[in-house]
């Protein structure tokens, strides 16, 4: 979820779950220790309980980035060997890593040693090219196991191969097929580790189904096009009483923009997290499109989205 799942994202994601785990999107270990770490960190703890994602491939510098993240509050480091980006793939970080699970140990061992947090792996159930003839649960089980064996014992996994030669990002989340089989085989051969499954899950219905067999469950886009359902998983799953409804969110959610414009952040860089909240409604397409245009003639308008309201109710 890079370019997504930012600070303002989150935030609004926390409105709608007080109990979800939230993940930030992938931070490369290279732009933390070369870059500015408050800016690329910092977060409202009103977002907690929030996870690190990390990008990398070298042992001591993704222990270094995974220390930076624990002491700015983060509460689960997780590296990433799931994404099949080419910006990814060139820097020997995201899914071309599964092709080196020694090497995918020795980053988890190296972070645990100097955190106290957990450390998590999110993977696919393979990458083409680099099986080298092994099918699908052959290769993740050799994964799983190498990994495992340095201390990780949490994994999610995205239930798709990671096509790394002739597939953009979009189509890897689209084209390849979805194994949720391969996955489950793995709870038999290692009932000690954790298994969280991500990938084309997006009712409230699947996502009770998979839990029958899963220990958890990670929704992504579905989550970021139509946020209102994470309301809906925490009703169901948590708290039956509970009850946020759309309005609500979007009042409070412009609290909070009108904060962080007196801070300097953009209108349209938080506004964009909200545009799915209506999803599926007869008035989202109108709602949206005030929101969009609103922003690009009024971009310091504080009530911007209070006015919107009057489209919806």
């Amino acid at each position: 979820m890079m370019d997504y799942t930012d600070r303002h994202c989150r935030y609004l994601m926390r409105l709608l779950s007080p109990s979800a785990l939230l993940y930030t999107e992938m931070v490369t270990d290279k732009a933390l220790l070369h870059g500015d770490p408050a800016r690329l960190l910092a977060f409202d703890f009103a977002e907690q309980p929030v996870a690190l994602q990390l990008g990398g491939s070298d042992p001591d510098e993704l222990a270094t980035a995974a220390r930076i993240g624990e002491q700015f509050g983060y509460r689960e480091i997780n590296l990433n060997c799931g994404c099949p980006s080419d910006r990814v793939k060139s820097g020997r970080f995201g899914a071309c890593l599964m092709g080196e699970p020694e090497r995918v140990a020795e980053c988890v061992s190296a972070m645990q040693a100097v955190v106290n947090i957990p450390v998590t792996v999110k993977c696919r159930i393979g990458i083409e090219p680099g099986m080298d003839g092994m099918n699908d649960v052959q290769f993740l089980r050799r994964f799983i196991e190498i990994v495992a064996r340095a201390g990780c014992r949490v994994f999610i996994i995205h239930a798709r191969r990671a096509v790394l030669n002739g597939l953009s990002p979009k189509e890897n989340r689209e084209i390849p097929p979805l194994r949720y089989d391969v996955v489950a085989q793995l709870r038999q051969a290692f009932p000690e580790i954790k298994f969280v499954l991500n990938g084309g899950i997006r009712t409230v219905v699947e996502v009770a189904t998979h839990l029958d067999t899963f220990d958890g469950v990670m929704i992504g886009r579905e989550a970021y096009n139509n946020p209102y359902i994470l309301a809906e998983l925490h009703r169901h799953f948590y708290d039956q009483q509970w009850m946020i409804d759309r309005a609500e969110v979007v009042r409070a959610y412009s609290d909070y923009v009108a904060r962080q414009l007196q801070s300097g952040e953009r209108l349209n860089a938080m506004i964009r997290h909200i545009l799915g909240l209506y999803h599926g409604l007869p008035s989202a397409r109108s709602w949206r499109r005030f929101l969009s245009e609103g922003v690009v003639r009024h971009p310091q308008e504080v009530n911007l989205l209070s006015q919107s309201l009057r489209i919806v109710q």
